[in-house]
């Protein structure tokens, strides 16, 4: 039986986070649904909503918590626990206002970094020994309180710059599932693309 890994993308569930800089996990688990023709389905049992796919000779599942952002690692665990994920096969996608928009940041393991949605994850596993992508979406002017900016939308000049950077997170989680955290890390972590790259180019609509 092929292996299973778990990509579990965070954010808030509901029509007034969508596309929000606090759910860019949630933005790349509907790329990666789309890229490998997957259909979501909510499961009450989980909390999360869940797409199975393949890629390779991979068995994947992503996953979506719908528990809001402070309580992911509820359906985190669950979903480790349901479809017997090591923990080396599951990474965790969040949002990161410590990283400009335009960078990407894989790791094997590390600390919460102050998110509050790993800080779950990290508290109900009992570890924080699992991988996690973190997606840069910048920090309005270097502020340290920035409730209000995480839960805002994203300007469409970052909106062109986050359509290129999910494409190549995609191509980094592929990565990682064909030849591991290593390569994956080396070959895609940084930037992508910077805005001032993009200033003279035309504008494009961020696709979900």
């Amino acid at each position: 039986m092929a292996p299973v890994h778990l990509i579990a993308g965070l954010g808030n569930p509901g029509a007034e986070y969508a596309c929000t800089r606090h759910n860019a996990g949630f933005l790349l688990a509907d790329r990666l649904a789309a890229r490998w023709g997957a259909a979501w389905r909510g499961s009450r049992k989980l909390r999360a909503e869940i797409a199975k796919a393949r890629y390779g000779p991979n068995q994947v599942v992503l996953c979506k918590p719908q528990t809001f952002m402070n309580a992911s690692g509820v359906a985190v665990k669950a979903a480790v626990e349901y479809f017997n994920v090591p923990l080396e096969r599951l990474v965790v996608v969040v949002d990161d206002a410590d990283l400009a928009v335009g960078q990407l940041r894989l790791r094997p393991h590390g600390s919460s970094g102050g998110h509050h949605g790993l800080e779950s994850v990290i508290a109900h596993l009992g570890t924080s020994q699992f991988p996690r992508l973190r997606i840069g979406i910048g920090r309005s002017q270097g502020a340290r309180e920035i409730t209000d900016y995480v839960l805002g939308k994203f300007t469409p000049d970052e909106a062109v710059v986050l359509d290129k950077v999910l494409t190549a997170a995609c191509e980094q989680l592929e990565c990682w599932l064909e030849s591991g955290i290593s390569k994956a890390m080396s070959k895609f972590n940084g930037w992508v693309v910077k805005a001032t790259e993009l200033e003279t180019k035309p504008q494009s609509k961020l696709v979900t």
